[in-house]
Order: structure tokens, then sequence, then C-alpha cells
């Protein structure tokens, strides 16, 4: 038998359905039983991902092509932890607060690790659990918040195009031109997902395929009506 390829990036980067509990933030929240998400999937909501050398980042060829093919020049870093952040409880709080950006969020973390939690189209919270090594890019206009885990420590590094602006928007601001950009990206990529179901119908005839083809005509349909009549549900 052959072996399944792991995807490498699972060893510091994992993703999971959040439960309804109000317990501290900074524990898992599993589903019960667990529900994991995929970073595939994450990545139809334009979560990208990837895994780094964190222990030689400063050398890193990787890192540099990344960098430079999507015109990250500015960098930093940010130490969040009682002992090295100042305004310490002020800044937790506000972090955990579900909120977008106009622009991507970027975070590669080099030691420790921490929470980002996004919301997927149908309003549930996904909990991206990010560890040494782990990058991840959140696309403009999607609501999220982030913590620290039961570690207490994360140092990450921050990258931007051009200068940065840090602003926040917390919810609601679906008025903001990112946030309607990241939902007719949402419905492209529907779109493409019904074009590839057609091919496999006209290739099978499948019966089973076509019920899935009609189902998801009917969904693009409403969705693309909502995003017209501005009254598409808030995380679509």
């Amino acid at each position: 038998m052959g072996s399944v390829c792991k995807d490498e990036r699972e060893e510091v980067i994992q993703a999971w359905y959040m439960d309804d509990s109000n317990e501290d933030q900074r524990l898992p929240h599993h589903k019960d039983p667990n529900e994991f998400v995929s970073l595939d999937k994450l990545a139809e909501l334009g979560v990208l991902s990837w895994r780094l050398d964190a222990d030689n980042y400063e050398t890193d060829e990787e890192l540099k092509k990344i960098r430079e093919s999507r015109g990250y020049s500015y960098m930093d870093f940010c130490e969040v932890c009682p002992e090295k952040l100042p305004n310490y409880e002020e800044k937790i709080k506000s972090f955990f607060e579900e909120h977008l950006h106009t622009d991507e969020e970027i975070r590669y973390i080099v030691a420790g690790s921490g929470y980002f939690d996004v919301r997927d189209r149908n309003e549930a919270w996904i909990r991206v659990w990010l560890k040494k090594g782990g990058m991840i890019v959140l696309p403009a206009g999607i609501y999220h918040r982030f913590t620290l885990d039961s570690d207490n420590y994360i140092k990450a590094m921050r990258l931007f195009v051009g200068e940065p602006v840090w602003t926040p928007y917390n919810r609601p601001h679906d008025h903001l031109p990112a946030r309607n950009i990241l939902k007719h990206l949402w419905t492209r990529r529907m779109l493409l997902l019904l074009e590839l179901l057609l091919e496999y119908v006209e290739a099978f005839g499948s019966i089973i395929m076509i019920i899935i083809m009609s189902s998801l005509v009917w969904y693009c349909c409403i969705l693309r009506i909502c995003c017209v009549c501005a009254i598409i549900p808030k995380n679509i």
C-alpha cells in the first residue's frame, strides 16, 4: 500500500471549528466530537499558509521569495506576553474583539504559539493554531480575532506592503470596500467550483453530480442577488 503524503504545514498550523463555550479564550475550544478544518479549506476562504524555517528566518530563501512575490517590503516583530507587551491586558482584550482590516494581515511565528480565529461563510468560527514556523495571510475584509494559547507567549514577524496600517475595524463594518471585494472573491471561487463540476457531469453523466451542481447553481444565484441588494450575510 502506498503511503499518504502528509502536508508538512500541519505540523505548525492546525485548524478546527470552535465550540460555543465562554470558557477561557486561551483554551482550544474544540467541538465534541472534534471537527478539524483542512488548510485547503482555509485557502478557499482566502487564508494562505506556509511552513518556514523559523530558526533561520534572516537567511531563509523561501521567505525572501514570498516577500518579493507578494510585495511585503515592511517587516517588524511583535512579542506578546505579560512581560514584554505594554498595556498587556488592554491589548489582549482589543486583539480578541472581532474585527477586520482593509489590508492583508501577515503573521510569521518565530517563537511561541497562538490562535487566530476567522469566520467562515456561514458565520462559524474556525480556530487556527499557529506555532513556531507557521505563517499565514489573512485576506483584507475577513472578520477575525487573536488570542494567546495557554502558554501565554508568542513572537511574530509582521509583514506589510509599503507603510504599515494596523487599524482594526470592529464588527460591523460591512460597508468597507475590502469587505465587498472578499465577498466577490468567494463568489468567484464558488463559480469556478461549479465549472469543475460541470466538466465532471459532461464526462460521466452522473445523476449525483447533477444534483450537486443544481444545488450550487441556486446557492450562487442567491449569493449574487444578496451582493447586488447589499443584504448579503455578514461573512459571505
